[in-house]
């Protein structure tokens, strides 16, 4: 049995479309927030916790990556404002739903009096398990592709035939970015999952391995991008994030490594009243 082309749209109720992008979305997060919840609960965190914090940062996260996206295509929305909440049609930015997602952290986690880089450390994994089922929505929605190339050239890197005939998009076949960065995702997850278990890894040293690992993949995978969101016609927006996101977690590792006192390892966390889990900073 082979599968060829794929409909963006899973089946219809009541006569109303519902779409592959959507339903993956669904899973993605119900899948994250388990992870995310799993981990805090073994960390000494309220079972209710990681539940209160995704009902309060999905949906300004959901609008932060929408707004993201529309405001650097205004010259595209501009004319089409019934549009702009159409994100059936994809049009989510990762970027903006991160920033929307801090925000919404920052404040939660001051107010819960829970240290803002363990919660960080806590949902990185989760993070990157997200992006890298995330972007099979995009495959759904043939979206987030690269530049033209051969068949030939995608059947020699072992590319799967229900893949390749689904990167047929405008007349000719496409790079599948969608799936490298789903790939480069899925092997951060990994390296996340042993950093965690490590003694000697620094409590907000997961958080700034995601910055570092996500950044720099997304860096490269976005150059391969033929609908990238442009900064003045001179740079591609993710990149420059990237670039800023790429330094941010580097810094995050030398600052923590010389803060006197050290900083204690991430897995010596494990008591629920511990000072390491709880406090403003």
């Amino acid at each position: 049995m082979t599968l060829g082309y794929l409909d963006p749209i899973a089946f219809y109720l009541f006569s109303k479309p519902i779409y592959w992008y959507g339903i993956i979305i669904a899973m993605t997060v119900l899948v994250a927030y388990m992870m995310a919840d799993h981990e805090a609960t073994k960390r000494g965190l309220k079972k209710e916790t990681m539940l209160d914090l995704l009902l309060l940062a999905l949906p300004i996260a959901f609008i932060f990556a929408r707004a993201y996206y529309v405001i650097f295509r205004w010259d595209y929305y501009s004319t089409r404002k019934d549009e702009i909440i159409a994100i059936w049609d994809g049009g989510i930015a990762i970027y903006g739903g991160l920033l929307g997602g801090f925000l919404v952290l920052y404040f939660f986690a001051r107010r819960r009096g829970i240290k803002i880089i363990k919660m960080l450390d806590i949902i990185a994994p989760s993070l990157l398990v997200g992006q890298m089922l995330g972007r099979w929505g995009n495959f759904f929605n043939h979206e987030a592709y690269g530049e033209v190339v051969s068949r030939e050239f995608l059947e020699k890197r072992f590319i799967p035939n229900f893949i390749i005939e689904n990167m047929y998009i405008d007349g000719a076949y496409r790079q599948p970015t969608f799936l490298y960065e789903s790939l480069w995702s899925f092997i951060g997850v990994l390296i996340l999952f042993y950093l965690r278990r490590r003694k000697g890894v620094k409590v907000g040293e997961i958080a700034a391995g995601y910055l570092i690992w996500y950044s720099f993949g997304r860096f490269f995978i976005e150059g391969m991008r033929t609908d990238s969101l442009w900064m003045f016609n001179v740079i591609r927006i993710s990149q420059l994030v990237s670039i800023v996101l790429f330094l941010l977690g580097i810094g995050l590792i030398i600052v923590r490594r010389r803060r006197v006192p050290a900083v204690p390892d991430y897995v010596s966390i494990d008591n629920p009243q511990s000072p390491i889990l709880f406090g403003k900073m």
